[in-house]
């Protein structure tokens, strides 16, 4: 399970970046690894605090059906519920970087509490993804339910001149994918 805990590497804890996003807001996060490759330092970050979702249900249809939530202005619309209805399980809300996250410590995981959607990749193939419930809530007659990804979220960078983090896009990530893969693998043996 995935836990805002800092990882720790050879007993000492693990340097942290900030990075940021195009509104100015930052997510800050472990480099759990660091590679370089033809010349450019690229690293491998885990968010801090928990990434979340919030995912709206709609009741309407034959089998109620789940839609993340990522629109702009619906996350606005409804984050100071959101809110308020994680501060009354001890965690704090974050509008961070990348992906909205919480602080705090997670609940154990309920094998029935475990929702599975197959999310569409880049490639438009559906990848069945693990979430574990979080809080729902209702907003305007909408049922809402906040979740937290089982697996982590990792996040791929390049250290740029300035030395900050800057986050791959998807066509720069396919194109040294296959490159920090063979160096990990190096790596590692």
């Amino acid at each position: 399970m995935f836990s805002s805990q800092p990882p720790e590497e050879n007993g000492s804890s693990v340097q942290t970046v900030s990075l940021t996003d195009e509104t100015g807001r930052s997510l800050s996060c472990y480099i759990e690894h660091s590679i370089e490759v033809e010349g450019e330092e690229y690293v491998i970050l885990l968010p801090v605090d928990s990434p979340v979702e919030i995912v709206a249900w709609d009741e309407e249809k034959e089998e109620e059906e789940a839609t993340l939530v990522e629109d702009d202005a619906e996350i606005d619309e409804v984050f100071s519920t959101a809110q308020a209805v994680l501060a009354e399980r001890n965690l704090v809300l974050k509008r961070t970087a990348f992906a909205l996250t919480v602080a705090g410590e997670l609940p154990a995981v309920e094998e029935e509490e475990i929702l599975t959607l197959e999310i569409e990749d880049d490639d438009t193939q559906l990848e069945p993804e693990e979430f574990q419930f979080l809080a729902s809530f209702y907003h305007k007659e909408q049922e809402y339910t906040i979740y937290t990804p089982l697996d982590p979220l990792l996040l791929f960078a390049r250290i740029n001149s300035a030395g900050e983090p800057e986050l791959l896009s998807p066509e720069e990530f396919k194109k040294v994918q296959p490159l920090l893969e063979d160096q990990l693998f190096d790596e590692m043996e």
